[in-house]
């Protein structure tokens, strides 16, 4: 018996002790993007990399030895957080591209096959699932400029669906259908929805009883928490040619009375949370703002789409602070914020780590991917050659550019910081985790 208990106990002690946790999307429900840990300054190498058959393209999640990512493979994973093995996996009929939220032991996330899913967080087993309407990509005629101009085209940078979030007992989310609906945790049983008038694959935050979403229908709309009603709506910019610059595809952030959000209008706005009205705006000279911002010590971190920058904005004026040029590659995933230290991912399949009391980009991560084919479509500074990835107006074409980046282990899963650990998901396949540790 004490042979028994001696080893009972050397197990205890060397079992792994997770002091922070990640639940959802951006970390909190506000959606800001913080992550409580120290952000230390150097790379400490590759923890574990965890392989699956499709695209990483939305955030893990990070709770006590577990870490839940979806893959395009249609799959729901749940890996062991210290090894990086696979502990069970939950089939879906669609890709997994929504970021999962866990609260309670169960883990809640949707799916392109039209379905939202609850399942035990322990064994992966099915609690209940809700079906929606129907998902679908934003549509429309010439979109991007693209010919034949009278056809109506998905587009295929409508990468993501929305991440729900799990609030005072009910899991919120929208849809491609167009509404935004929120369930009991316990049940799926439907609560309330709202109806849009297009598709809404933003994710919602919520702060003090409001819902925060934006659809690309080019309005953002804060909502009642408990009953779904409309407080306020704020209308974004329009292209009623091409559809270029139109809809919210961006998540909002909520902090200290202001909401903030990106759009494709190229803008990010700032409004007062409570009423809608506009505290401030700032153009990002025709760049999309898809990525979600990150928003802490009194700043706003936000990257942008064609122009591969990332910016700090004072938070109370939307006064420039600085720009940090990452070579032009697209950043889609939003950043992730932990102490002094800022984390991006870009669609050239790489990792910067910047350090935010210089703004300067400290150390990089590269999949394997991107060190093998990157180079083939930057020019001589390293950027990316936007000609190299489409070369033709043509639809098709178009579709093929956003498949070449994607074949280079692009990121477009936002990095989640937790316990000395930057966890992201490529476009490769493979779940990553990412050491850091104290100095250079």
């Amino acid at each position: 018996m004490r042979t028994f208990a001696l080893a009972s106990v050397a197990i205890l002690l060397f079992q792994p002790v997770w002091a922070a946790d990640a639940p959802m999307f951006r970390n909190n429900s506000q959606h800001t993007g913080v992550y409580d840990d120290a952000g230390k300054t150097a790379f400490g190498g590759v923890k574990w990399t965890f392989h699956a058959k499709g695209a990483f393209v939305a955030s893990p999640a990070v709770v006590g030895d577990t870490v839940f990512a979806g893959s395009a493979d249609g799959f729901l994973y749940a890996v062991n957080r210290g090894a990086g093995t696979l502990k069970w996996k939950f089939e879906t009929k669609g890709r997994v591209v929504s970021s999962p939220a866990v609260a309670g032991g169960i883990v809640y996330f949707g799916s392109y096959d039209s379905t939202f899913y609850a399942v035990d967080g322990a064994t992966g087993a099915l609690k209940w699932k809700f079906t929606s309407g129907g998902e679908r990509r934003f549509a429309a005629k010439h979109l991007h400029g693209s010919e034949p101009a009278a056809e109506v085209m998905p587009d295929p940078w409508d990468c993501y669906l929305s991440s729900p979030v799990v609030s005072n007992g009910k899991v919120i989310f929208g849809s491609g259908d167009g509404n935004v609906y929120a369930l009991d945790t316990a049940s799926g049983a439907l609560q309330w929805k709202f109806k849009t008038s297009d598709v809404v694959h933003a994710s919602p935050a919520v702060a003090n009883g409001r819902v925060y979403i934006g659809s690309w229908d080019t309005f953002f709309y804060a909502l009642d928490e408990a009953t779904g009603k409309e407080v306020w709506r704020f209308k974004t910019g329009d292209d009623f040619d091409i559809h270029n610059q139109t809809g919210i595809q961006s998540s909002a952030a909520v902090a200290d009375g202001t909401v903030f959000f990106g759009a494709r209008d190229a803008h990010l706005y700032a409004l007062n949370a409570a009423t809608g009205a506009k505290k401030w705006a700032t153009s990002t000279k025709g760049s999309w703002v898809i990525a979600s911002p990150a928003v802490g010590n009194g700043h706003v971190y936000v990257g942008t789409s064609d122009t591969g920058l990332m910016f700090d904005f004072e938070e109370k004026t939307g006064k420039l602070v600085a720009t940090i040029d990452l070579k032009g590659w697209p950043l889609f995933a939003s950043p992730a914020l932990a102490g002094e230290m800022l984390y991006a991912g870009s669609m050239r399949g790489e990792v910067h780590a910047v350090d935010l009391a210089t703004h300067q980009v400290i150390w990089r991560f590269t999949t394997d991917a991107s060190k093998k084919g990157a180079a083939a479509y930057a020019k001589a500074d390293g950027s990316l050659d936007f000609g190299l990835i489409v070369d033709s107006s043509f639809y098709d074409d178009g579709v093929g550019g956003y498949l070449k980046l994607l074949g280079l282990g692009a990121i477009l899963a936002s990095p989640v910081v937790a316990d000395d650990v930057v966890y992201v998901g490529a476009t490769d396949g493979n779940l990553y985790a990412l050491a850091v540790k104290a100095g250079k």
